[in-house]
């Protein structure tokens, strides 16, 4: 499987990966959401930010599941990968406050980084507001353009 992520432009998290100051992509939901248990080691994640075009791809090393969380196991979370995660002191205590109340995380080990040939998506179907798409092979959403 193929998963596309879809990252806040303004938090700059694409430049963090691609410097390899994040090499683990966190999600946290309240309700089960991929990638939740729908994610592997050994597949494809591309990176785009919110209204640009994908630019970055990296494989799955490794991929851990929380669930039932509780303010202490999102605090040990926090501790033990949230540098990783791309956290330093400050935006570790508002990740705490931020994902406090969420019962589902997964930690998605990111290995293989490289900025890609950029290539635009189509989303139709998938939601206005989706941040993570999967599919069986990126080119089922790839916009190929007609020139």
């Amino acid at each position: 499987m193929d998963h596309l992520a879809i990252l806040d432009a303004k938090r700059k998290l694409l430049e963090k990966i691609l410097r390899k100051e994040k090499t683990i992509e966190s999600r946290w939901y309240v309700h089960k959401k991929a990638p939740y248990q729908q994610i592997k080691e050994g597949e494809v994640i591309y990176f785009k930010e919110t209204g640009n075009p994908v630019t970055a791809k990296a494989r799955v090393s490794k991929v851990l599941f929380f669930d039932k969380l509780s303010l202490k196991k999102v605090q040990e979370i926090l501790k033990k990968y949230g540098k990783k995660i791309g956290f330093n002191k400050i935006t570790k205590k508002n990740a705490f406050e931020k994902y406090k109340n969420k019962k589902y995380c997964t930690l998605i080990f990111l290995s293989n980084i490289e900025k890609i040939k950029s290539f635009t998506i189509n989303k139709k179907g998938y939601g206005l507001m989706c941040a993570w798409i999967t599919v069986k092979n990126i080119d089922r959403i790839r916009r190929i353009d007609k020139k």
